[in-house]
C-alpha cells in the first residue's frame, strides 16, 4: 500500500530539484553577463583616458609608470591626463558633503576699518580737584560743621571754627599796627595774617570792627564732597594734621586697562564713549586724558584714564563703566570676520575656498581687531572667499605641517609676499613640495623601505626612467597689506 506513495514522492522531489537547478543556472548566466558588461564598460572608459603614471594612495610622492604595489602593500592608483595635475588644494571635499557640513564662506573685503577699543573700567575722583584741608596754626576744633565723610559742601560753606592763641596774637598785632599809623607795619601784619590762613574777608571785617575773634572760621574754597574726615569737635590739631579732604565731582576720571597689544593705538585726546549699568540707554562723552607709562606687572595691560564731565553728579566713584575708544580709522585695509581666523599658539591661518569643494589652508598675519572684524596684513587679497563656519573641521583634514612649511607658496588660494620669508623658510625656495613637482621613487622601489627625502630625490627619475612633468611656475604675487608706518 505504501510503495506507490513513496515512489510518487521521490518523483515529485526529483522534478522540483531539476526545475530549481534550471532557474539557478539561468540567473547565474544573467549575472555574469551584467558583470561582464560593467567590466567591459569600465575597461572601455579607462582605455579612452590616458594614464600618466600610477601613485600610492597613501603617499602621493611614490609613483610608478606601471601598475603595482605601494610600499604599504596597497594597489597603485592611476593618474589620468585629463585630471588637473596643477590642482594642489590642501583639502578636496565633495560639493554635496560641503553642503551637508554647513560650510559658509564670506568675501575678503578692503576698505576703511575703524579701530574701536572696547574696555571696562570704574569711576574715580578727578585727583586734580581734590584738596586737603589743614590748619596753619596749632589750636582746637571747637565747632565742626561737617558731620561725616560723603557730605556735600558748597563753596563758602563753613567747615569748622578753630580756637588758636597764635591766630589771636596775629589779630592783635594787626590792630596795633593800624593804631600806629605806620604803613609798613600795617602791610607786614596783613601779610602775616594771610600766611596764617585768614581770608581777605576776615581781614576786612577785623579792619572794620577792630575786634579780635575768639574763634577763627574756615570755609570751603570750592564745592565738592568730603572724601575723608579725620577729626572731631574738641580735637587738638597742628599744621601737619589733615582735618578733611574735599573732591569736586563736576568732572570724574574713568580708569580702564586695555590689552598690551592695543597700547600702540592709544593717543591722548582720543574721543571715548562710556555707558553705565545704572543708567541704561545713556551715553557719556569724554576724552583720553593720560596714558600711564608702564604696564600692569600681573596682567600685562596698559592703564589709562579718561575724563568725563559730570554736571548732574550722577556718576559716583567706583561705578562700573563700559568704555569704547575711537582710534584713527585704517584706510584701505584688508579685513575678514574675526571668526574666520584660526589662531594657534604659534601661527595664524585661514581656510580659503577655491570652489568646487577645494580649500587651501593659508598662513596669514593679522593686524588690529575692530568689533567682529580683523585686519589681515599679509596672506590674503580682496575678493577671495574665506570659510567662516566648519573651518576647524576642514583645517583638521589638511596637512597642516606641509602647509606651514609651504607658507602658502604655490597654492592657488594663498598669497604671500616674497619679502616675508623667514630664515627657516628662505632655503626652501629651491625645493618644490607640491605633488606635481616632487621627484618620485625609483622604478624598483616597490619594497616597503622608507621613501627618500625631497633633497635626496632631487633629479631622481621616476620608475621606468621617466620624469614627471612639473607644473608651470607662477610668479609670486605680493599681497602684503601692511600699513605704512609714519
Amino acid at each position: 500500500m505504501n510503495t506507490p506513495k513513496i515512489v510518487s514522492v521521490i518523483v515529485i522531489a526529483a522534478l522540483l530539484a531539476a526545475l530549481g537547478g534550471y532557474f539557478v543556472g539561468r540567473h547565474g548566466d544573467m549575472s555574469s553577463g551584467v558583470n561582464s558588461s560593467m567590466a567591459n564598460a569600465r575597461s572601455t572608459a579607462s582605455a579612452q583616458r590616458k594614464v600618466l603614471y600610477w601613485k600610492a594612495p597613501m603617499d602621493a610622492n611614490y609613483r610608478s609608470d606601471k601598475p603595482g604595489k605601494s610600499p604599504m602593500g596597497m594597489d597603485l592608483v592611476p593618474v589620468y591626463a585629463d585630471e588637473n595635475s596643477n590642482d594642489h588644494a590642501d583639502v578636496k571635499i565633495n560639493p554635496d558633503v560641503v553642503n551637508n557640513l554647513g560650510v559658509r564662506t564670506t568675501e575678503v573685503r578692503q576698505g576703511s576699518l575703524s579701530d574701536r577699543i572696547e574696555a571696562v573700567g570704574y569711576v574715580g575722583y578727578d585727583e586734580n580737584s581734590i584738596s586737603s584741608i589743614n590748619t596753619r596754626a596749632d589750636g582746637w576744633i571747637e565747632k565742626l560743621a561737617v558731620n561725616s565723610a560723603g557730605d556735600a559742601v558748597q563753596r563758602g560753606q563753613l567747615l569748622y571754627e578753630l580756637f588758636s592763641p597764635k591766630l589771636a596774637t596775629a589779630e592783635r598785632e594787626y590792630l596795633t599796627a593800624m593804631g600806629s599809623g605806620s604803613r609798613s607795619l600795617i602791610d607786614a601784619s596783613r601779610m602775616r595774617m594771610q600766611s596764617l590762613g585768614f581770608s581777605a574777608g576776615q581781614i576786612h571785617t577785623l579792619t572794620r570792627t577792630k575786634k579780635v575773634s575768639a574763634r577763627v572760621a574756615r570755609r570751603a574754597d570750592r564745592s565738592g564732597v568730603v572724601t575723608s574726615l579725620n577729626v572731631r569737635e574738641g580735637a587738638y590739631v597742628t599744621p601737619a594734621t589733615q582735618v578733611m579732604k574735599l573732591a569736586d565731582l563736576g568732572t570724574v576720571w574713568v580708569l580702564v586697562e586695555v590689552g598690551g597689544s592695543q597700547a600702540g593705538l592709544l593717543q591722548v585726546g582720543q574721543q571715548a564713549t562710556a555707558t553705565f549699568d545704572a543708567f541704561p540707554g545713556r551715553h557719556w562723552q569724554g576724552t583720553v586724558d593720560y596714558i600711564y607709562p608702564d604696564l600692569n606687572a600681573v596682567t600685562r595691560t596698559a592703564k589709562l584714564r579718561l575724563r568725563f564731565g559730570n554736571p548732574d553728579r550722577h556718576l559716583q566713584p567706583n561705578m562700573y563703566a563700559h568704555v569704547r575708544i575711537a582710534a584713527a580709522p585704517q584706510t584701505d585695509a584688508v579685513y575678514i570676520p574675526n571668526q574666520a581666523l584660526i589662531r594657534t599658539g604659534h601661527s595664524q591661518r585661514v581656510v580659503v575656498a577655491l570652489g568646487q569643494g577645494r580649500f587651501d589652508v593659508c598662513p596669514v598675519e593679522a593686524g588690529i581687531t575692530s568689533g567682529d572684524q580683523v585686519e589681515i596684513l599679509k596672506g590674503l587679497l580682496a575678493g577671495q572667499r574665506v570659510v567662516t563656519s566648519a573651518q576647524f573641521m576642514i583645517d583638521s583634514e589638511a596637512n597642516i605641517d606641509a602647509a606651514a612649511l609651504r607658507l602658502g607658496g604655490g597654492q592657488a588660494g594663498c598669497h604671500q609676499s616674497a619679502a616675508a620669508d623667514t630664515p627657516a623658510t628662505a632655503g626652501m625656495h629651491d625645493m618644490d613640495m607640491s605633488d606635481g613637482a616632487t621627484p618620485a621613487a625609483p622604478a624598483n622601489s616597490g619594497s616597503a623601505g622608507a621613501a627618500p627625502s625631497a633633497t635626496e630625490m632631487e633629479g631622481m627619475p621616476m620608475a621606468g626612467g621617466k620624469h614627471p612633468a612639473a607644473p608651470p611656475a607662477t610668479p609670486a604675487e605680493d599681497s602684503s597689506n601692511r600699513r605704512q608706518q609714519p
